[in-house]
């Protein structure tokens, strides 16, 4: 599926490492990046939404990344970048953030307009070295991120009532690090976690904010589909 023209934006992203890593010194690596963390609040206002998915084959190492910008709050699609290769490094749990973030660095260089925010579909501290690749995002794009994750990592919480809007604490030790969140009536939690520059509540918030109907906020289910090719272009609007 082709989109409308995107015009290169030339956004210049810090580079804070490489990524010819062992999984050791990856590991190392998180270690040190979580803490330059920033898990209270900034007092930011956005005016726009990213959301960030990547899809990788099941037959192939090709791996699709995709980035959708909306507008807040009102969740109009108003830019879609996307970028292709084949993915080298191994899916490891607690990893992922080496796997998929340099070919979203691509298609975030592709974005005509840079979000404020970003939604992500992974873990932000809600990670065994609190450097999941919500925070990770964050930290390299040096923007506000949320770790918007379908499944739990690791952390342990109470039941959860059945109404959209209800959570819970998801719990590490004697840390809290996200919380359970239920985003429609009935259906499974989604598990919401800091990224950087908010703190919970807020990730929270605008998470439940960003729900239209569906499980999954529309940040990072369009970001989804798009990844998937499956999102259609007259959803975007100028």
């Amino acid at each position: 599926m082709k989109y409308p023209a995107v015009i290169i934006s030339f956004m210049k992203i810090p580079v804070l490492h490489g990524w010819d890593l062992t999984t050791a010194e990856a590991r190392e690596l998180q270690t040190r990046l979580a803490l330059r963390v920033i898990r209270s609040k900034t007092g930011i206002r956005p005016k726009t939404i990213g959301g960030i998915d990547v899809s990788v084959s099941r037959f192939s190492r090709l791996g699709r990344a995709a980035v959708v910008v909306l507008s807040y709050p009102s969740m109009e699609l108003i830019d879609v970048a996307t970028a292709e290769a084949e993915i080298d490094f191994p899916y490891i749990p607690g990893l992922l953030s080496f796997r998929e973030a340099p070919l979203i660095m691509k298609a975030f260089k592709k974005l005509n307009r840079k979000p404020d925010m970003i939604m992500v579909d992974g873990q932000g501290i809600a990670h065994p070295r609190r450097l999941g690749i919500a925070s990770h995002l964050g930290l390299l794009l040096d923007i506000t991120s949320i770790g918007c994750a379908k499944s739990r990592l690791i952390g342990a919480h109470g039941s959860l009532p059945p109404e959209k809007g209800t959570y819970v604490p998801l719990v590490d030790g004697d840390q809290i690090i996200g919380a359970a969140v239920r985003t429609k009536l009935a259906v499974n939690p989604l598990y919401i976690s800091i990224g950087h520059k908010i703190d919970l509540a807020g990730s929270i918030s605008y998470v439940l904010t960003c729900c239209r109907g569906f499980r999954l906020p529309e940040p990072t289910r369009l970001a989804h589909m798009a990844a998937g090719e499956t999102l259609k272009s007259d959803k975007l609007v100028s």
